[in-house]
């Protein structure tokens, strides 16, 4: 691997006004604000505590993929507006940390702005965003006011949250995934040569009616109790499906492609996993829904969702609950069917980027960031020493990878890659010694001030259960047979390393 480089991340920090930084720091300046190194026996007491008892706070930023330009005065709010979600027993055990070292009643309430990213400009317009507890006990805030002007030239952009708790004291600066800028829904139909703008199966997507192109009117498709319902300010994600027209209800084939007008597909609430019965979807044009067009589906495009199976019923937006409506054939053109306002829906695809640490087992003044995100691992070598490439966005050098709670050798080689070497199974003690079963560890980052990055990843050793010609099975192995035992644990250890990536 490459000899470790400058820690430093590049990106956009954002502040409210008078808090006295400029928008971007460099990396000379974040290098600069190095952790204090925490000692390895209490760290790894931290650890193992975690391990038992995670307290995570996670930030979860949804927007959409998609922005539409605003030009002269006019504004185009993002729609649906960017939304951030704040859960995990972590922020209220923190939160209790504030309160009881400031001996104050506000000044552990978590405060947020966003805005766009700057470009490395002066501070540009951000929006404040205000933190409700809703009854999961997640923390919510939106902001409805985001645009982005005709004067900026970018062809994508990210939006940055700035999240600090009252008393002033940093959280540390998160951004979205990219965002594509476009001018205006395209009208021309969309070849699957230029796929920038078609919707696959299996992307997210979300839904909003606006009736009588009001957008004070706006209703975002979304599911509470169980039930779907039309929301004036909060929007579901869903994982739109491609499904076979022959399929019930309860068991769909899923199917890889890109989205067609005519296609059967499904909605699943990706956060609830609630579920709409296979749908038609349908091309609107000037209230009508065009039973003959196939063309692929393209973003901010008007559609309708007929029941499959259904006489001519489709899903409809009713003041704050979804229905079903019975669209009225066109007696002069049988390929159309004339739809209500609240039948016709808006579809534009979406992303949703999480972020996930652990302050609760140390005293940490530093801001968070930047939270490293790892997107994926690569196993190389074997022998005595396998290595692990943890590959993703956001890495420094003032990271570790752990295995569980067994610290890794780890080199820094960019902020989109760290390398370290797989632990031998028997780091994690004697009683993994002798082990005739698979053993799987979290795969942590931990910063050096004891700032635990917790991920969906895990590593898992398998131990080799075939034997060479002449050798016993294992289930007939004596179990006082120490010396199988050991070529058996040195196979284990030296060349059966398994990966297993669960999210």
């Amino acid at each position: 691997p490459s000899p470790p480089l400058q820690a430093g991340h590049g990106g956009s920090s954002l502040l409210p006004a008078g808090l006295g930084r400029s928008w971007c720091p460099s990396a000379r300046e974040i290098v600069s604000c190095r952790p204090k190194a925490c000692p390895g026996s209490l760290l790894q007491d931290s650890v193992r505590r975690y391990l038992q008892l995670p307290a995570d706070q996670t930030v979860l930023i949804l927007h959409a993929k998609v922005a539409q330009k605003s030009y002269g005065n006019e504004k185009r709010f993002f729609c649906p507006p960017p939304c951030v979600y704040l859960s995990g027993p972590g922020w209220k055990l923190k939160q209790e940390q504030i309160k009881a070292r400031d001996l104050g009643e506000a000044g552990f309430r978590v405060c947020g702005y966003m805005g766009l990213d700057s470009m490395g400009s002066s501070l540009m317009e951000t929006q404040k965003l205000s933190f409700e507890e809703q009854p999961d006990a997640k923390g919510f805030s939106c902001a409805k006011a985001l645009y982005i002007s005709d004067t900026d030239k970018r062809k994508h952009f990210r939006l940055v949250l700035k999240l600090f708790f009252s008393n002033g004291q940093e959280i540390g600066t998160f951004h979205s995934k990219l965002i594509k800028v476009i001018s205006k829904p395209s009208q021309k139909k969309q070849s699957l040569k230029n796929t920038d703008l078609c919707i696959s199966s299996g992307s997210k997507v979300s839904l909003f009616n606006r009736l009588r192109s009001q957008t004070v009117s706006t209703r975002y498709l979304s599911v509470e109790g169980g039930a779907f319902i039309a929301s004036a300010r909060q929007w579901a994600a869903f994982t739109l499906h491609l499904a076979d027209e022959c399929c019930g209800r309860s068991e769909f084939p899923l199917r890889e492609g890109y989205i067609r007008y005519g296609s059967v597909v499904q909605l699943v609430c990706t956060a609830t996993g609630v579920t709409l019965p296979p749908l038609i979807i349908r091309k609107v044009m000037k209230q009508y829904a065009m039973l003959d067009v196939d063309e692929p589906i393209s973003q901010l495009h008007k559609c309708a969702f007929q029941l499959q199976g259904s006489d001519h019923m489709y899903l409809c937006l009713s003041t704050d609950k979804v229905i079903q409506f019975q669209a009225s054939p066109c007696p002069k053109e049988a390929n159309r069917e004339l739809l209500n306002d609240g039948s016709c829906w808006t579809i534009i695809s979406t992303e949703t980027v999480e972020y996930t640490f652990s302050e609760s087992l140390a005293c940490i003044r530093e801001p968070v960031s930047p939270v490293p995100l790892i997107a994926a691992l690569q196993l190389t070598g074997g022998g005595d020493v396998a290595m692990l490439e943890v590959q993703g966005e956001y890495f420094h050098a003032h990271l570790k990878v752990w295995f569980g709670d067994v610290e890794a050798e780890t080199m820094y080689r960019s902020p989109k890659s760290l390398v370290c070497v797989v632990p031998d199974v028997s780091a994690f003690g004697s009683d993994w010694r002798w082990l005739r079963y698979p053993i799987t560890v979290p795969l942590l980052l931990i910063r050096d001030d004891g700032l635990i990055y917790s991920s969906s990843f895990t590593f898992t050793y398998t131990p080799e259960q075939s034997c060479l010609p002449g050798q016993q099975v294992l289930s007939d192995v004596p179990q006082d047979s120490d010396k199988l035992l050991d070529s058996i644990h040195q196979e284990f250890t030296r060349t059966n390393f398994h990966l297993f990536m669960q999210t």
